[in-house]
């Protein structure tokens, strides 16, 4: 087994325990590819700076490539003793190519080699997760140009309080992943600035070219301050704020689903292949996916407030705390694919029962504003119908019936005003499409809105 990297300062071997302890190797071992990009690109940099000859760095990059494929097949042995992915790879580049591995690591710290890993990796994971977003979105979009014209009962405080149209609600959930898509966006801009070159924390001696480097690895720009560069865990903060906002979008359109498919409510039917059974009720189906990703929301806040908790007062510049970063990170990232994938293919599965919906939402006194809204038409201040409205809403409660089932001689006991015109406006449907107001539910503006959505998807598939 070759030397630690840092062996010539000690007279004494490691503990096997703290051997252990300290090892990142079980955690960052998935970050080998990227490792070895920044390593190629690092040895291209330092070539052209003279630093090392051409045919070491041709040699240098074979041994790299080499190695990629190696880990990539499962023939690498991996060891505690080796603490982490970029000492693995120095050292199988040392077996293979002998003294000249050791040159790779000139001008570059671990601490500025780990920090281009992980921003090389959030920049592929957030354009997945982009490429995702995208995706249930357009389900979203799907469903809602599916049940045009379905009526459904809007909440607020979950109790009914004005009727909507599906679509509108589906919508609405377009509207947030749509945000989340933003904030990832917005986030990669911080993400998508090299470290490399910092070296521990002091920049570097050798005439290196990191602009050149940035280049190679498609980043936008190079970091303005080395001692920043390799302490800054801000960039992964930032994507784990944006997953857990997304995870909360998740966790609200589950816990609808949930109660939607019960019986209470009744307005969905999960797929089977989305549900599961009980092992002691033979008519249980439960909304297990739906209910784990409104779980899985709160391993997605750990993590965050893990880093946090980590960042916390920490001095500069590069703390072995920081070695902590990753876990959360993976996990977050893995989490929160996982949770868009099931929902991408789950929505199109649901089925509504429309029927329930209308006639949830024609119960209930949801007319009671448009009544309202007729009697300010009429000439009353809106306080003033709001009171006639509650006392009739109360009146027909009393006596078991609805709005629109009173006699328009009752309606007028409440308001001179009330005319034979009013039980157009205490009909649903028509209720809703007089709702035209800018963002409004009404058919005509729900219709447009799932236009510009599908045309708007369009434009970002592109990018995603």
């Amino acid at each position: 087994m070759a030397e630690k990297l840092w062996a010539g300062r000690f007279e004494e071997k490691t503990d096997a325990l703290v051997e252990a302890f300290t090892s990142s190797i079980a955690v960052d071992r998935r970050l080998y590819v990227h490792d070895i990009r920044g390593s190629v690109a690092h040895c291209r940099t330092l070539a052209r700076a003279g630093i090392i000859g051409e045919q070491e760095a041709d040699a240098l990059i074979g041994g790299l490539e080499a190695i990629e494929k190696e880990i990539a097949e499962g023939t690498l042995p991996f060891t505690d003793a080796l603490e982490d992915i970029h000492t693995h790879i120095e050292n199988r580049l040392a077996e293979r190519l002998g003294p000249v591995a050791r040159k790779l690591h000139t001008g570059r710290s671990r601490n500025d080699q780990v920090a281009t890993d992980v921003r090389l990796y959030l920049k592929e994971e957030t354009r997945n997760v982009v490429g995702r977003l995208v995706g249930l979105r357009q389900a979203l979009v799907d469903l809602a140009r599916t049940h045009l014209g379905v009526v459904m009962p809007g909440y607020t405080h979950l109790q009914r309080a004005q009727p909507v149209l599906l679509s509108h609600h589906l919508l609405a959930y377009f509207e947030m992943f749509s945000r989340d898509v933003e904030r990832f966006r917005d986030a990669l801009r911080r993400i998508d600035v090299l470290p490399l070159g910092s070296a521990a924390l002091a920049g570097t001696t050798y005439p290196i070219d990191r602009e050149h480097t940035a280049r190679l690895l498609g980043f936008s720009e190079v970091s303005r301050n080395s001692i920043d560069a390799v302490s800054d865990r801000d960039f992964i903060l930032e994507w784990l704020g944006a997953a857990s906002v997304c995870m909360v979008h998740l966790s609200r359109l589950s816990e609808e689903i949930i109660l939607w498919s019960s019986a209470e409510f009744g307005f969905v039917l999960l797929p089977d292949a989305f549900a599961t059974g009980s092992s002691i009720m033979p008519q249980k189906k439960n909304p297990d996916a739906a209910e784990l990703v409104r779980g899985k929301t709160g391993r997605v806040f750990g993590s965050l407030l893990t880093l946090l908790t980590i960042m916390k007062s920490l001095p500069l510049a590069y703390n072995r705390d920081m070695q902590e970063d990753k876990p959360p990170l993976f996990d977050a990232v893995d989490t929160l694919k996982a949770c868009l994938e099931v929902y991408t293919r789950m929505l199109p599965q649901l089925t509504f029962d429309t029927g329930r919906m209308l006639t949830a939402a024609e119960t209930g006194f949801l007319n009671a504003t448009d009544m309202a809204d007729y009697l300010v038409e009429k000439g009353l201040a809106f306080r003033e119908a709001h009171g006639c409205v509650g006392r009739a809403v109360r009146f027909a409660q009393q006596h078991g019936k609805e709005l629109e089932e009173l006699s328009l001689d009752t309606l007028k006991s409440f308001s001179p005003v009330v005319g034979q015109d009013i039980f157009q406006y205490l009909d649903v449907r028509r209720g809703v499409d007089r709702r035209r107001s800018t963002g409004g539910t009404a058919l005509e503006n729900v219709s447009a809105a799932v236009k510009e959505a599908g045309e708007r998807l369009d434009r970002e598939s592109k990018w995603a």
